[in-house]
């Protein structure tokens, strides 16, 4: 790896996820950076910094992921699956609360996170990320697995039927 990538340790804290995660984006994506990421997202809260940094980034690389780090997502199903899936409902579901508040711009910046994490979500397609996405389908109209995720929230029937929507086109 060359010297100007940050060494990714191996249970990096949030705070140093985002930290690390801002010094991978500020980079030109090669392979060495798109390993870094796969090492960075390997854990929870290093999924969580990056994801968190990455998908509210000024960085094209969100909008239109590449082959490289779809493949470097891909590697560490673990956190990536189940942080994608709820990046999408979270993201999805504020869109509507900031629309509530009267804050346009919060909302647009929400809706962006929730085209991207769909965009991702599409991607990264696999059975056990098609089984998450079913799962909290299910969730949104009875108990499932993403049932206290929702309540935790306090997601209302609004914001639900907008994350079913959300999810429909990736089950089809």
């Amino acid at each position: 790896m060359p010297d100007s990538l940050p060494i990714i340790p191996e249970n990096p804290d949030f705070g140093t996820a985002i930290a690390l995660a801002q010094q991978l984006l500020a980079s030109e994506l090669t392979d060495a950076v798109a390993q870094a990421i796969a090492q960075l997202v390997a854990s929870r809260d290093g999924a969580r910094g990056f994801f968190v940094t990455y998908l509210t980034s000024e960085e094209p690389w969100a909008d239109q992921p590449s082959p490289a780090l779809i493949a470097a997502l891909r590697s560490q199903p673990t956190y990536v699956e189940d942080l994608m899936v709820r990046n999408l409902a979270m993201s999805t579901a504020m869109v509507l609360t900031h629309e509530r508040n009267a804050d346009p711009a919060m909302a647009a910046q929400s809706q962006r996170v929730s085209r991207r994490s769909s965009e991702h979500l599409r991607q990264l397609e696999s059975p056990s990320l098609r089984q998450l996405l079913q799962d909290l389908q299910q969730s949104l109209t009875g108990a499932g697995a993403f049932t206290d995720f929702l309540d935790r929230w306090g997601y209302d029937a609004e914001q639900r039927a907008a994350i079913a929507g959300a999810i429909a086109p990736l089950l089809d």
